[in-house]
């Protein structure tokens, strides 16, 4: 029985070389030799006829650039037509096209990507000669002296140019015309991936760059033997320049990141291991990896945002989410005429130092727990409840020193009260638990001018002074101090944690108990100063740190980006989980669904969507089923087909891992189009375990197959085209497309 088991055994030794193959079990080699019109099989045997055929002979040559070009081709027509069908505002233009707006009339803004992206969209506006003056309300139509096709025109040349990325990247991986035209077809004809490029979003520039990345890693990969030589230096820098770009349009880019750092960390692994490498070729693979894919790409991410801060010269929207200093630096900003020292009777606003701190903020709605006082909370926008006066503190019997019209600055170890300017209550705190930090003290709004108690007192600690002038005064913006309540003997701290949805999502504000003198998060500074009595600032007063600038965006961005998590009291119509993605049982409404629309459904094909999914799977059974042969001492192919099987799925594996399991992990509220960069990727494993398992196959099986299958992509991409190009009239005309009733196609939201 053993014997019969093993009777077709290309070796009985995986290391051992293979023996010839007969007739009926010759492979197919896996360059496109066999796709020359010289060659020709019949009944199992290879031989070659003599053409003179100068078409034909052409055709053979340029195959490869004939593809390219007919899909680039086919790719930009999808991409471009029809797209100034709808001229109103459609998904999240309202926030991107937006951002592009305040690029071109300078305004700060903040947001939680990365501003590349949205630099391209204002440049995109730029070329359009918009002027920046639209609003982008969500599904307002678009003005006429508006060049919206221009800018969607050039968002959507981002997602034509990823379908020629998809066919280089298979044939980097050696994979066959056939198979790299299949690629780069489930690419073109995937209507979802369509349907996202044809507007003015981040997707397109996301997914080119992801694309980018895979085709370098491809790239380099394939000159793994040629270390050192112009072209591995190519495809490294190339690598690198595409990480730097794909981090800088979104943070998911990090999981490419991640797809990068696996494949080199082995590579280096697998490195060591050759004893006969010289030491100093070993370090120079280091160095190399350490500039080119570190450095570069780090490079890239800093400059995006020294554009930015260089575009964004004028105050906007956005400053109150950066540090005091950096505001101060802006064209309009009110701080520029602040006085500089504090002093009693001035009126404030108070800013956490800590990154993604926000202002000190009281409105007129009570804590539902603990003290049910007034709420006081951090927020990063500029509001009329941020405003505060300096004023005396209460004596041991609730007195207060008469004003004598004297200016007192404050100094280091003055003891002060906070009055909230729009509802009277002093700034307080008491021995009852945080709602949220149950281990410190609650902070509230209490009492009025005449009634209070010494719990409203609090004693200015000044931490440093960046100025380099006299630090025991207080300054605006310069001076960075800490608030110990002077009965508790606990300090005023925030640490961007988020309040329920009765604290309207803003931070929570707390008097720590223990902290330490050095952190942050227990820093405060005086932003606006307002006070007639004082003279503004010096013009050299203010001076501002790019990477403490840097530093303070990216920890803001990362705190609001962790706070889009779902409102468990509304239900979000649009929104999906992970495990709704992979099987196209979701889809989006990217607009108004009334019959007056142009309507624009997101979803997949499912001819692309659906075999993806499953030949992950398919590969990683495979995998495990040809280890556990090889473990029998069965073996199935040589070792050079085994290391191209490995290696090539691996890639396509963890890129499609990378960049779908991270989001069943996150707690921010998620859309199907967070899964596209992961579909990209699965993508390429099926015509990848097509033409592996295909290689014994003849020429006419090979071609049903892939026909087969090009077949069903084209013809349902082709029936779900209205989803993209847009739909008219009534809904329920399209109802014969309504395959799963997970789709909310037909019914209503209501």
């Amino acid at each position: 029985m053993d014997t019969l088991k093993r009777r077709h055994n290309i070796s009985q030794a995986p290391d051992s070389p293979p023996p010839k193959y007969s007739d009926t079990y010759e492979p197919v080699p896996l360059s496109d030799e066999k796709f020359s019109p010289t060659i020709s099989e019949k009944d199992g045997k290879v031989f070659r006829k003599n053409y003179n055929n100068k078409a034909l002979t052409f055709l053979y040559t340029y195959q490869n650039v004939i593809a390219l070009s007919v899909l680039s081709l086919l790719s930009f027509y999808t991409r471009f037509h029809l797209i100034g069908r709808s001229r109103k505002v459609i998904w999240d233009e309202a926030h991107f096209g937006k951002f592009g707006s305040y690029y071109l009339k300078n305004e700060f803004y903040f947001d939680v990507h990365p501003p590349l992206g949205k630099m391209l969209v204002g440049f995109s506006g730029k070329l359009a000669n918009y002027n920046g003056s639209f609003s982008f309300d969500s599904g307002i139509s678009y003005p006429d002296d508006l060049d919206i096709d221009t800018m969607r025109i050039f968002n959507a040349a981002w997602g034509a140019m990823l379908v020629p990325v998809a066919f280089c990247t298979a044939r980097q991986f050696n994979l066959s015309l056939h198979a790299s035209v299949l690629a780069a077809s489930m690419v073109l004809c995937d209507n979802a991936l369509l349907t996202i490029s044809r507007f003015v979003l981040l997707d397109s520039m996301l997914l080119f760059f992801t694309g980018a990345t895979f085709l370098a890693l491809a790239g380099f990969r394939a000159q793994r033997n040629e270390s050192f030589s112009l072209k591995w230096w190519t495809w490294l820098c190339g690598l690198g320049v595409s990480l730097g770009c794909v981090l800088s349009v979104k943070w998911v880019g990090l999981f490419a990141v991640a797809l990068a750092g696996v494949y080199t960390l082995e590579d280096l692994w697998d490195m060591l291991g050759d004893i006969q490498m010289p030491k100093k070729v070993y370090v120079s693979h280091w160095l190399a990896r350490g500039a080119c894919l570190l450095a570069l790409p780090m490079s890239i991410y800093l400059a995006s945002f020294a554009a930015h801060f260089y575009i964004l010269s004028n105050s906007g929207p956005g400053d109150a989410n950066m540090g005091s200093l950096f505001q101060a630096r802006l064209n309009g900003s009110v701080f520029k005429d602040n006085p500089l020292e504090i002093a009693f009777g001035s009126n404030i606003t108070l800013k956490n130092f800590g990154y993604g701190g926000g202002l000190l903020h009281s409105h007129p709605s009570s804590y539902p727990d603990g003290s049910k006082q007034q709420q006081i909370t951090g927020y990063t926008y500029r509001d009329a409840n941020n405003n505060w006066q300096i004023r005396h503190p209460r004596d041991a019997n609730n007195m207060m020193p008469e004003d004598n019209g004297e200016i007192r600055f404050v100094k280091d170890g003055d003891v002060i009260r906070l009055n909230h300017q729009l509802t009277g209550r002093n700034l307080h705190s008491h021995p009852i638990n945080a709602p949220i930090s149950t281990k410190h003290w609650e902070v509230s709004a209490y009492g009025t001018e005449m009634f209070g108690d010494i719990q409203d007192n609090w004693k200015v600690e000044i931490v440093k002074d960046i100025s380099g002038i006299d630090s025991n005064t207080v300054k605006a913006l310069t001076s960075r101090f800490r608030l110990r309540h002077v009965f508790l003997d606990c300090v005023l701290a925030s640490r961007n944690i988020a309040l329920p949805q009765w604290g309207f999502r803003q931070q929570e504000v707390t008097c720590e108990r223990k902290s330490n003198p050095s952190d942050p998060h227990t820093w405060w500074n005086v932003e606006e100063h307002y006070n007639t009595n004082l003279p503004p600032a010096p013009t050299s007063a203010y001076k501002t740190s790019f990477f403490e600038d840097f530093w303070h965006l990216n920890v803001g961005m990362w705190n609001s980006n962790n706070a889009l998590i779902p409102d468990p009291d509304k239900d979000d119509l649009l929104s999906s989980g992970p495990t709704e993605w992979p099987m196209v049982t979701v889809g989006l409404r990217m607009c108004g669904w009334d019959n007056a629309n142009i309507k624009y459904y997101l979803l997949g094909n499912p001819s692309v969507w659906w075999p993806s999914f499953i030949s992950i799977f398919v590969f990683a059974f495979s995998i495990a089923a040809y280890i556990v042969r090889q473990k029998r001492q069965i073996v199935d192919m040589n070792t050079a087909r085994w290391t191209q099987f490995v290696s090539v799925g691996k890639l396509v594996f963890f890129g499609w891992f990378f960049h779908y399991v991270p989001f069943f992990m996150m707690g921010r509220v998620t859309y199907i189009h967070h899964y596209f960069p992961a579909l990209y990727f699965s993508v390429f494993m099926v015509p990848f375990l097509m033409e592996h398992f295909l290689v014994s196959s003849n020429a006419k099986t090979r071609q049903a197959a892939y026909g087969l299958v090009f077949t069903l992509v084209v013809s349902n991409f082709i029936f779900f085209s209205p989803f993209s190009f847009g739909m008219e009239g009534d809904i329920n005309e399209y109802k014969n497309r309504l395959w799963l009733s997970t789709w909310n196609l037909i019914e209503n939201f209501n």
